[in-house]
C-alpha cells in the first residue's frame, strides 16, 4: 500500500514519512538536472529572481527524452542524484522539501537534509517509459536553450516512488545493507 503525498509540501507534513515508504506523488514538481542546477545556483549567488519558488517544492532529477505525437513527455527515468550534491545543500536551506531520484547522496547532502527536514525519495533507474506514464503535463519553464536538461514543471499523478532518506536521516540504503549482511 502506498502512502499519498502531494506537492508542493510543507516538511512538517512529510515528517511521517519512513525510509522504506512506499509513496505515490501527485502535484506539481520541477525537473531539473546538473546544468539546470548550475544556473539557478548562479541565480541565487547574483541575487536574481528564480525560475520557481523553491520553498516547499520538490524537484524530479531528470533529463527526460522528447515526446512523440500524442504524448506529454518521452520517457523520463531518473538520473544519478549524487550529480546535483554540489548544489543541493544550497536549495535545501531555501526551502527545498522534496528530492527525486536515483542512488547515493553525499554526507554534506543528507545532513542538509536531516538538518531541515527535507525527504529523498528514489524511483527505479530504467522505468523511464513507465514513469512517464505519470506525467500529466509538461512545460519548459527556464534555461530551454539546455533541451532536455531545460527546468520543467511537471504535473504529476500517482508517481511511483520510495523513501530512501526520510526526516529523521534513516537511509534505506544503508538499511538495506545491514540486513543483507545480517543474512550472510
Amino acid at each position: 500500500m502506498s502512502i499519498s503525498v502531494t506537492f508542493p509540501a510543507k516538511r512538517e507534513t512529510l515528517k511521517d514519512l519512513k525510509a522504506g515508504d512506499i509513496v505515490s506523488i501527485s502535484g506539481t514538481i520541477y525537473a531539473a538536472r546538473d546544468a539546470a542546477h548550475k544556473k539557478i545556483i548562479a541565480l541565487i549567488d547574483k541575487g536574481l529572481p528564480l525560475p520557481f519558488e523553491i520553498r516547499d517544492q520538490a524537484i524530479y532529477y531528470v533529463g527526460p527524452c522528447p515526446e512523440k505525437p500524442g504524448q506529454v513527455i518521452g520517457s523520463c527515468g531518473p538520473t544519478t542524484s549524487g550529480r546535483m550534491d554540489s548544489y543541493t545543500p544550497k536549495l535545501i536551506e531555501l526551502g527545498l522539501s522534496g528530492m527525486i531520484g536515483k542512488g547515493e547522496r553525499s554526507a554534506t547532502v543528507k545532513k542538509a537534509a536531516l538538518e531541515h527536514g527535507t525527504i529523498y525519495f528514489g524511483c527505479t533507474g530504467g522505468a523511464g517509459a513507465l514513469l512517464s506514464r505519470s506525467v500529466i503535463s509538461s512545460e519548459v519553464i527556464a534555461f530551454p536553450e539546455l533541451g532536455a536538461e531545460a527546468v520543467r514543471k511537471l504535473c504529476v499523478k500517482d508517481f511511483p516512488a520510495i523513501v530512501v532518506i526520510d526526516s529523521f536521516g534513516n537511509n534505506l540504503y544503508e538499511i538495506g545493507r545491514e540486513k543483507y549482511k545480517a543474512f550472510t
